[in-house]
């Protein structure tokens, strides 16, 4: 069905070009597709990055959608994945009160059934890290909140795909894995 939307994982490998990242939005934007997360960084391949980008739309708008993408001429390949054929995780940290640490012995009890980690502890606040799904994210959130939570940020989504992108094929250099 043309209008069924699901959730995209789209992975674009490109070079590092000045405003790029611009012209690629410029594409989602214009397509009336919302970005629900990204994230760029270095990819397996040296001076290669890669942009993770998740969409909720048809499959038949992000077919279209990757085909404009990979008109870029910085642009290498560019794919698009359902959660299924990906692994995929966030990652979230939680500043909170050290009142809350030291007072509330509950508190040490959701970080640990959370498998959450304590990064760092001063006088004023902590710093707890949590990786998983962003319902795992979302879950620890609501468990802090009443705890004094001075500031949340949650990565974008981090993910490699089940099955070969093959983007060293593209480039001519070994098979990926």
């Amino acid at each position: 069905m043309k209008d069924l939307k699901t959730t995209f994982t789209v992975s674009i490998y490109t070079e590092n070009n000045l405003g790029l990242l611009n012209r690629i939005s410029a594409i989602f934007l214009k397509r009336h597709i919302n970005i629900d997360s990204l994230t760029t960084s270095q990819s397996e391949i040296k001076d290669i990055f890669r942009f993770v980008i998740v969409v909720n739309a048809s499959e038949f708008m992000i077919k279209r959608l990757v085909k404009q993408i990979e008109k870029q001429i910085e642009v290498i390949a560019s794919f698009y994945h359902t959660d299924d054929q990906t692994i995929f995780l966030e990652t979230a940290l939680y500043k909170v009160k050290s009142k809350s640490l030291f007072d509330e012995k509950h508190i040490q009890k959701i970080i640990k059934n959370s498998q959450a980690n304590i990064v760092t502890v001063s006088p004023n606040y902590f710093v707890i890290e949590k990786t998983g799904w962003r319902e795992d994210t979302e879950k620890l959130y609501n468990e802090l909140e009443p705890y004094g939570l001075l500031q949340f940020v949650r990565s974008g989504r981090i993910s490699v795909s089940k099955e070969p992108m093959n983007i060293s094929n593209i480039l001519g250099l070994n098979s990926d894995k």
